[in-house]
């Protein structure tokens, strides 16, 4: 391979490992997502207690920090 082909096909593999390392990252988000979903769903179907409310808000609330942690480190490029 000359030069040329040589950056085109590290170029490559670089998008790769990104594109691979943004994919896990939405799979991460995907998956609090759905965690959240069953929290909503669960707390509409049951006639909760204050105390339960606090607690299932509480636990949307981690997730949704930790949703945006993650959306931050997508923005900024920092997998690691």
């Amino acid at each position: 391979m000359d030069k040329d082909q040589l950056e085109q096909l590290n170029f490559l593999e670089q998008q790769l490992k990104w594109s691979k390392e943004q994919d896990h990252f939405f799979a991460v988000i995907e998956e609090k997502l759905w965690e959240m979903k069953k929290i909503a769903e669960y707390a509409e179907a049951n006639n909760l207690s204050l105390q339960e409310c606090e607690a299932l808000n509480k636990q949307l609330s981690e997730l949704k920090n930790e949703i945006r942690l993650l959306e931050n480190k997508l923005h900024s490029g920092d997998f690691h």
